[in-house]
């Protein structure tokens, strides 16, 4: 395994026998459903070993023969997940839950992974001809439906927790819905919580024309409900609200300690910011008053975290220790930690939202919606009886809506769009969406691929740009940056560049009060040029003089892991291309003349700008920037190089808005009169302008 060796040991919340979990006495009741109807919703508690032991039950029932597999999805893994800044809903999560809970069943199989039971996620495949249970991320999937439109490999799909209504599984349901039409052999399983399953078999049991179903809703699917076994829970509201939940929840974790009997805390917080603080609050506090505060023990939680790290929580505190858990929503739904018994829920959480109108994601913490409120609660009933604090009135939980909007009505839609296409989906607005996307993302995403040149005039996928970029697993933009590159002799760098800027966060680290070292460490491989040419030659420095080698990123203030990650992300990407028979010539020398690297790097700013045109703006008197039509004033984030110094027109990787800022990253400059070579219908030069 390429990221994850990590033993079944370092997974306590998955090793209860299967026997004990609440699953076990509904395995004949389960397969007798799923025999007999093409659609089963599963109800059941996260814990309840329905992502373990179902898979396990189909495969000894049979389901599994003439070479058949059974197929679980991971959800709310987006199919082009990038780093965000300081962003808590990131992917990096739901890979963690794909290869744990893998290995996981492998362990209970008795296999290794990669054998009878493997996972496939984004640029990492363990499997092998033999596997015949697959754990995948939804996106993975809607990937294989470009080669296989039916899915004709699995006998069953299993979408696991659906309810957290991630574009991508909203679009794989979709989808099945329009496979077992043609393929009444396949058996779909939807993992949903209660609040959501009644709107999934209503979506599977009418069509979109006005439910004229020919077959009733009775024949097709069916409601299983697990019982999970819970424990009474003490819900406590404030009397009045908090003035700074952060300082209340900090307050709140004191007063359990002192206040209430033995069992572990998990608080609820917005993101890793809020977590920090509160972690070395607690932890100092507890060194100045070790008398009364000496057996807490603060943990982190959240999506930046290592996969190690992030296990830590499971680990079963010494003795006379009170665990404390500061997490974001990942505890909510995707993970179960044995052990907790009070619950502090802040009443927010960090949402993504993108503005069609000025392209710009924001990332706002808001209000939770009841359905979350009551999922946060139920961690505090798992081992006995609980209780869980609101940082809010009882009149404010009320207010709450029923569910926030789900992925497919707040996001960049030009992704899934490109995806539908190449699937052979053309009429990307009549497509069966569980909840329709709002217009205006529509349009804008069809705008950006048609100045991508992704599709033609009559919005159907271009020969073979269009379809060429579908099939390389990177968002649009970078698709056609690198299918720009041959022709600016530069693919070979601009493959290390796509694999940096894929790994979903800093390659760069530091240890507490280190901030200054790293800083010195980046500036060996610092381009005047900006970000990504930075990016490339660390890349190169590490492949050349380092060797690959973790010591030489030790000294360098390089993540090791990274880097080693990005190895494997660029040689997937070279397979790509090799596929449609583009070769890539490696130029990794670093002895090159000094006017030949000024060549290359210009060359490369210009292939940059092919893809990134729409990610332009200008930098004004103050330092700050404007987009293109003037409206945004951006900052440069301060993890760039490009932060506090002076360019013209840049173009930037991504943008997003958190608190009051708007930021953008991963920055290089370029000349103005790219973009309008780059995109001539997109960019027109005004003469108050020129």
């Amino acid at each position: 395994m390429a990221e994850f060796s990590l033993d079944t040991s370092f997974i306590p919340a998955l090793h209860k026998p299967s026997a004990l979990l609440p699953i076990a006495k509904y395995r004949d009741n389960l397969l007798y459903v799923i025999e007999s109807y093409p659609v089963t919703i599963v109800i059941g508690q996260t814990g309840s070993g329905k992502t373990t032991q179902i898979p396990q039950f189909l495969e000894k029932a049979g389901w599994c023969a003439n070479g058949k597999i059974i197929g679980v999805t991971q959800v709310r893994f987006s199919l082009f997940p990038r780093g965000i800044l300081y962003a808590d809903d990131n992917p990096q999560p739901r890979r963690v839950a794909a290869t744990t809970v893998a290995l996981r069943v492998a362990d209970e199989v008795g296999c290794e992974v990669g054998k009878e039971v493997g996972y496939s996620i984004r640029f990492e495949d363990v499997t092998s001809s033999a596997t015949r249970v697959k754990f995948l991320t939804d996106g993975l999937l809607i990937r294989e439906a470009l080669v296989d439109p039916l899915l004709s490999r699995y006998s069953v799909i299993m979408v696991d927790e659906a309810h957290e209504r991630s574009i991508s599984t909203d679009v794989l349901l979709g989808l099945l819905k329009k496979i077992r039409k043609k393929r009444p052999d396949l058996r779909i399983i939807v993992s949903s919580a209660t609040l959501q399953a009644e709107a999934f078999m209503n979506f599977f049991t009418t069509t979109s024309e006005e439910q004229t179903s020919p077959v009733s809703g009775d024949e097709i699917a069916k409601i299983v409900n697990l019982e999970g076994r819970t424990y009474p829970i003490d819900t406590l509201y404030l009397e009045t609200p908090a003035e700074n939940y952060l300082r209340k929840a900090i307050d709140t974790v004191f007063d359990i300690h002192t206040q209430e009997g033995e069992g572990d805390i998990l608080v609820f917080l917005t993101g890793r910011e809020e977590i920090d603080y509160a972690v070395q609050t607690v932890s100092e506090r507890v060194g100045q008053e070790a008398d009364q505060f000496a057996g807490l023990q603060p943990l982190p939680l959240y999506a930046g975290l290592s996969s190690e790290e992030q296990m830590y929580v499971f680990d079963k505190p010494p003795e006379e220790k009170r665990k404390v858990i500061f997490s974001t929503n990942i505890a909510e739904a995707s993970v179960t930690i044995d052990g907790i018994v009070y619950v502090i829920d802040c009443g927010f959480v960090k949402l993504r939202a993108y503005n069609p109108k000025t392209g710009i994601e924001t990332l706002t913490a808001t209000p939770i919606s009841k359905a979350s409120a009551s999922q946060r609660a139920g961690r505090a009933g798992r081992t006995k009886p609980g209780k869980c604090f609101r940082l809010y009135t009882e009149q404010g939980y009320q207010s709450l809506p029923e569910a926030n909007p789900p992925e497919i009505q707040r996001s960049n839609l030009a992704p899934i769009i490109l995806q539908l296409k190449a699937l052979g989906i053309d009429n990307v607005v009549r497509f069966d969406y569980l909840s329709p996307p709002p217009s205006e993302l529509m349009c804008k995403a069809l705008e950006l691929l048609y100045s991508l040149a992704a599709l033609d005039d009559y919005a159907k996928l271009t020969r073979p740009l269009g379809f060429r970029m579908a099939e390389l697993a990177v968002e649009p933009m970078m698709a056609k940056t690198i299918l720009s590159a041959q022709s600016f002799d530069c693919l070979s760098e601009i493959l290390t560049i796509a694999a940096m800027t894929s790994l979903g966060g800093s390659v760069w680290f530091y240890h507490d009060g280190d901030q200054k070292a790293m800083e010195i460490s980046r500036r060996k491989f610092a381009a005047e040029e900006g970000d990504h040419l930075t990016l490339l030659n660390a890349y190169t420095a590490f492949i050349t003089k380092g060797k690959k080698a973790a010591h030489f990123c030790h000294e360098n203030h390089l993540n090791y892991k990274s880097m080693t990650r990005a190895v494997s992300i660029r040689a997937q990407l070279k397979r790509y291309l090799e596929r449609f028979k583009i070769e890539v010539k490696e130029s990794l020398a670093s002895n090159r003349l000094e006017e030949d690297v000024k060549n290359k790097a210009e060359r490369i700013r210009r292939c940059l700008t092919s893809g990134y045109f729409a990610h332009a703006a200008r930098m004004q008197p103050d330092g700050t920037f404007r987009n293109v039509e003037g409206g945004t004033v951006m900052h440069a984030h301060p993890s760039s190089l490009m932060f506090n110094r002076k360019a013209d027109w840049v173009i930037f990787h991504e943008v997003m808005e958190t608190g009051e800022k708007t930021f953008i990253r991963d920055i290089t400059k370029i000349e103005k009169r790219w973009l309008l070579e780059a995109a001539p219908e997109f960019y027109k030069v005004s003469d108050a302008r020129a």
